[in-house]
């Protein structure tokens, strides 16, 4: 038999074994619940969504680092945007992509990690989870690979997009080409009757739905800030069939009102000079000007071409100039255009010419000016030689490639040109 005084003792020590764990039951809460914000960094993978126009659009960020020095990347497929800076501290994530005034800021706590994706004028809710398994596509994808044309009523004039689909199993890559560039690369897989194709850049989400419907089109759903459409996409042959307009020709959608008077154009450099086109640094040069803006995700594809045709060519003669429509803050204080530049080591003169709605006011002499990027190709006569809408970004292919072989072709003939001379007929017709 145990003594008294021995049970009176195991009493005592489970007395106080119980009052030990209640006493530590509110710090075990505070424990539990601040392990996500105690961790040093969150490294690795995270995927989930975010709402868009009440979709729910794939997102998947690579975190490294910590503290002060966090680097966030938005992958889709095998390209990356990387963030400008980041800092992680007590579980609170903070993500700047400076080059498109664009910022994540996302809180951690079990397990997840939730807050917005957000610029000036809007903020979409995201939820992501580390290394968050995807579902699995549905059985019996349709085979949509190859060329489509979609037909729209475009506000810039246009009759029809192209759409281009590349297929693995229930896998596809899609791009759409507009008349003032392509989509992108959008990603998706064969789920509940749809392929529903997005990405998620540091310039914000894209988000459509391709639907195959019993006659072998395509029904076509766009998702943007204002709404939805729902458009028809067919084989261009069936296009032809029916008598429906081709996509429009970029060389042929903006025109000058006068091609024999020299385009004009002014704008302030970064440091507050005025430069125009009667500065004496352009005359009987060859000259490139784009009119774009920072803003505008086809106008950093094109950046990087441009300054590798400055830097061979600059020697030789040749002059770029970008003419930037910026909104009236980032006019005030160009935060995001100085990150351009310096995102993509820009050597030539970035000008500030107003606000993208002064577009044509600021370009009077100019016909159709409706598309970011629009390209002027200039003689060194001062004459514009070529117009071309739009720009054909890398997920293009071989639309990119060859456009890039067209306008290296074009600016070898411009720079052989003598001062006095002027192209003799239209150059080849540049490739999308």
């Amino acid at each position: 038999m145990i003594s008294w005084h021995r049970r009176v003792a195991s009493t005592l020590s489970f007395v106080g074994f119980v009052w030990f764990a209640v006493s530590l039951w509110p710090c075990g809460i505070a424990i539990a619940q601040n392990a996500d914000a105690g961790a040093g960094s969150p490294d690795g993978v995270w995927s989930g969504t975010a709402m868009y126009n009440g979709q729910q659009v794939p997102l998947h960020l690579e975190i490294t680092g910590k503290g002060d020095h966090v680097q966030g990347a938005l992958i889709n497929g095998k390209e990356k945007s990387l963030s400008s800076n980041g800092s992680y501290s007590g579980g609170h994530l903070v993500l700047h992509f400076d080059y498109f005034a664009n910022s994540i800021d996302a809180t951690l706590k079990d397990g997840a990690l939730t807050g917005t994706f957000s610029s000036r004028t809007r903020s979409l809710p995201i939820t992501l989870r580390l290394k968050a398994a995807a579902d699995d596509p549905s059985p019996n994808p349709p085979n949509i690979a190859g060329a489509w044309e979609i037909a729209v009523k475009s506000p810039k004039g246009e009759s029809a997009w192209e759409l281009h689909v590349s297929q693995s199993g229930p896998e596809v890559d899609a791009v759409i080409q507009r008349i003032d560039g392509d989509t992108g690369n959008l990603y998706g897989t064969w789920r509940d009757g749809q392929f529903a194709v997005s990405h998620f850049t540091a310039a914000g989400p894209s988000y459509v739905v391709l639907r195959p419907q019993s006659d072998g089109t395509l029904k076509v759903i766009t998702f943007s800030r204002s709404g939805s459409q729902e458009l028809r996409a067919q084989r261009p042959e069936a296009a032809r069939a029916e008598g429906l307009n081709k996509p429009d020709d970029p060389l042929q959608h903006t025109k000058l009102k006068d091609p024999a008077q020299p385009l004009a154009f002014s704008g302030k450099d970064l440091n507050g000079k005025l430069v125009a086109s009667t500065d004496p640094e352009f005359k009987g040069k060859v000259l490139i000007l784009s009119i774009g803006g920072s803003w505008c995700p086809n106008c950093h594809d094109e950046a990087p071409f441009l300054e590798d045709l400055y830097s061979k060519y600059h020697a030789r003669g040749l002059e770029v100039v970008e003419l930037s429509f910026e909104e009236e803050d980032q006019l005030a204080n160009p935060e995001r255009l100085r990150a351009f530049i310096q995102r993509y080591g820009i050597t030539y003169p970035v000008l500030v010419a107003g606000t993208p709605d002064q577009l044509n006011e600021k370009l009077p002499q100019v016909d159709g000016l409706n598309c970011w990027p629009t390209t002027f190709f200039i003689g060194r006569d001062g004459l514009v030689k070529i117009i071309h809408a739009g720009y054909s970004g890398p997920a293009t292919g071989s639309g990119n490639s060859d456009l890039r072989k067209e306008v290296k072709a074009l600016v070898l003939k411009l720079l052989s040109e003598n001062q006095r001379a002027s192209l003799i007929g239209a150059p080849e017709a540049i490739a999308r």
